[in-house]
């Protein structure tokens, strides 16, 4: 019977209302479960052009080319102007900011690893118990030998932004060790 054999034609063929011959070019690319992808390939590259197109292609590239020019067309459809390039920009935006993202968090990664690892390494050898030492417990000679005999080194001309824990003579003079009274 012809109703058993009757075989439902393709999206292509049911949308430009035609009867579906067996060598029908795109009867393999847009079966009839997915209409709206002919239709939109349709509108925006035109039934004879993709025609044109899948003739001239081997048939091993027909699927690959289809695919692309249902993703195109679909692109323009929900964008006119940009088509797949917007959601090409898109994407390509997002990878940068996702990459500069990953760099800062590799620097910070980087930044906490050497912080961990010159914290857990013994004092370089040859270093004295002196240089070991917080500046308040160095002996007066060495902090004078240093040229730091207030027990913190700051550039010449620079003021501190804030008051140091260790410093103890709120009045800036730095006369501690040196008989601790008033030089009178």
């Amino acid at each position: 019977m012809a109703s058993s054999s009757y075989n439902s034609p393709c999206a292509a063929c049911k949308f430009l209302r035609r009867k579906c011959m067996p060598g029908c070019i795109f009867a393999p690319y847009f079966p009839p479960e997915e209409p709206q992808k002919f239709a939109n390939v349709h509108k925006i590259f035109g039934a004879s052009n993709v025609t044109k197109l899948l003739n001239e292609l081997l048939p091993h590239q027909r699927e690959d080319a289809v695919n692309s020019l249902a993703y195109e067309a679909e692109a323009r459809v929900r964008d006119p102007v940009y088509g797949c390039v917007g959601a090409i920009s898109f994407l390509q935006r997002q990878v940068q900011r996702l990459q500069k993202e990953l760099d800062a968090a590799n620097s910070d990664l980087i930044r906490y690893a050497c912080s961990e690892i010159s914290s857990a390494l013994p004092a370089p050898p040859g270093a004295s118990s002196i240089q070991s030492m917080a500046p308040r417990q160095r002996p007066i000679e060495y902090n004078r030998r240093m040229g730091n005999e207030g027990g913190n080194y700051h550039a010449p001309g620079m003021p501190f932004p804030y008051t140091l824990p260790w410093n103890d003579n709120p009045s800036g003079d730095n006369n501690e060790g040196e008989g601790g009274g008033s030089n009178m």
